[in-house]
C-alpha cells in the first residue's frame, strides 16, 4: 500500500514537472506580458514534432548513435518553437497588444493553422511557403530601397502581397503532381518516439519499490528549466530589463531600453521553455496534432492557481494538480484506502472519479472552489502593480 502510494506521488509529480514546464512559459508571456496565447500548446507541439524527426535522423546514422539524440533534440525543439513564436509575435501579437479578446482569438486561429499545418505539411507545401516569404520579403525590400511610393507603399506592399501569395500557391500546387514531394511528412496519425536506452530502465529502490529512468530525467530537466528561467530573469541584463517593462514600460522607454525587443525576447523565451516541454512530453507517449490541447488548459490552471507571474506558485500548483490527477485518475487512490464500512462512501467516491477524464473533471471542481476563496491564486501579486 505504502509503496503504490509512494509510486503515485512520483507518477504524479513526473506529470507535473511536464505541466511546470508548460506553465513557466505562460507564466513568462501571460503573467509579464498579459498575453493570453493559445497558441502556447501547438509550440509545445512543434517541440515534440522537432524530437521525432531528430530521433529518425540519428535511426539512420545506426543503433549506437540513437541514444544520443535527446541532446540534440532538447536544445533544436527549444530554437524551433522559440523562432515560431519569435514570427509570432513580430506578425500577430504585437499589433494587439492591450486587446485581449483580439490577441486571444487571433492565437486561437493560429493554434488551429498549427495542427492543420502539421497534418499536412509535405514538401510541396514548404516549397510553396519559401517561395512565398521569398517573394513577399525580397519584393518589399526592393520596394523600400528603390521606390519612394509615399502614400501608395502600403498598396504597393499589398499588390506585391498577392502577387507573392498567388506565384507561391501556383507553383506548391504544380509540386503535388509528383507523389514524393505531395506525401505528408506526419499525417493526423500519431508517431511514437523510443526513448534511448539509458532511459528505458527503471531505478530500483526496494524489491518492490522502482522509479522509470525517463520520468526522473523529466524531473531533473524541470529543475534545470526552473534555475535557468529564475537565473535569467533576476540576474541577467535582458532579464532586468524584461521585469522593468513588466513595472512601467513607458518608464522604461524613457530610459533607453527597447521596449519592442524585450517583448519579443520574451515572448521568445515563453515559447523555447514550451518546445521543451513538448521534448519532455515525447519520453510519456506518442505525439499527434492536437498534443497541445490536451495540455494547454492544465498549463493555464497551474498559473492561475499558482498567481499569476509567480514562479513559486507555479511550482506548487503544477505538482498539486498532477499528483491530484495522477492518484485519483489511476486509482492510486481507491487502494490505497482502507475498506470499512464508514469509509465506503468515499471508496465508492474515489471509484467514480478512478479515470483520466473523470480525475481532470474533479480537479476543475477543485480548483474553481478554491478561487472563490482566493482568486488571486496561491502566490498573489503584492505592491504597486496590483493597483495598476
Amino acid at each position: 500500500m505504502l509503496d503504490g502510494l509512494i509510486n503515485g506521488i512520483f507518477n504524479g509529480i513526473s506529470i507535473g514537472a511536464v505541466l511546470l514546464i508548460v506553465a513557466l512559459g505562460l507564466a513568462i508571456v501571460f503573467g509579464l506580458m498579459g498575453v493570453i496565447n493559445l497558441a502556447h500548446g501547438e509550440l509545445m507541439m512543434l517541440g515534440a514534432y522537432t524530437t521525432y524527426v531528430v530521433q529518425n535522423s540519428f535511426k539512420s546514422l545506426g543503433d549506437g548513435a540513437q541514444d544520443f539524440y535527446i541532446w540534440l533534440a532538447l536544445p533544436l525543439s527549444f530554437i524551433v518553437a522559440a523562432l515560431v513564436g519569435l514570427l509570432l509575435e513580430r506578425s500577430v501579437i504585437r499589433l494587439l497588444y492591450g486587446r485581449p479578446l483580439e490577441t486571444l482569438l487571433a492565437t486561437w486561429g493560429v493554434s488551429l493553422i498549427l495542427q492543420q499545418f502539421v497534418r499536412s505539411v509535405s514538401w510541396a507545401m514548404t516549397f510553396g511557403i519559401l517561395a512565398i516569404c521569398g517573394l513577399l520579403f525580397g519584393g518589399r525590400a526592393v520596394l523600400n530601397k528603390f521606390a519612394n511610393l509615399g502614400p501608395r507603399q502600403k498598396l504597393a506592399n499589398f499588390v506585391v502581397l498577392i502577387l507573392s501569395a498567388a506565384i507561391g500557391i501556383t507553383f506548391g500546387r504544380s509540386l503535388n503532381g509528383n507523389p514524393t514531394m505531395s506525401k505528408p511528412w506526419f499525417s493526423a496519425r500519431n508517431v511514437d518516439v523510443t526513448a534511448p536506452k539509458w532511459l528505458q530502465d527503471s531505478i530500483s529502490v526496494t524489491d518492490t519499490l522502482s522509479f522509470p529512468a525517463a520520468r526522473i530525467f523529466i524531473i531533473a530537466l524541470t529543475i534545470i528549466c526552473l534555475l535557468g528561467t529564475f537565473w535569467f530573469l533576476n540576474k541577467s541584463a535582458w532579464g532586468l530589463r524584461i521585469r522593468a517593462v513588466t513595472q512601467n514600460r513607458d518608464m522604461s522607454a524613457c530610459l533607453g531600453i527597447p521596449t519592442k525587443r524585450v517583448d519579443a525576447l520574451t515572448f521568445a523565451l515563453g515559447s523555447g521553455l514550451a518546445g521543451i516541454a513538448g521534448c519532455a512530453v515525447t519520453l510519456l507517449g506518442s505525439v499527434g496534432p492536437n498534443l497541445g490541447s490536451n495540455y494547454i488548459v492544465d498549463a493555464f490552471m497551474v498559473v492561475v492557481v499558482g498567481g499569476v507571474g509567480k514562479l513559486i506558485g507555479s511550482i506548487v500548483a503544477a505538482l498539486l494538480i498532477g499528483i491530484i490527477t495522477y492518484i485519483v485518475g489511476s486509482g492510486t487512490l481507491v487502494l490505497i484506502l482502507p475498506s470499512s464500512e464508514s469509509l465506503q462512501p468515499l471508496i465508492d467516491t474515489a471509484t467514480f472519479f478512478a479515470t483520466t477524464s473523470m480525475a481532470k473533471v474533479l480537479v476543475f471542481a477543485l480548483i474553481i472552489a478554491f478561487l472563490q476563496i482566493k482568486p488571486a491564486g496561491l502566490f498573489p501579486q503584492k505592491g504597486r502593480s496590483v493597483e495598476v
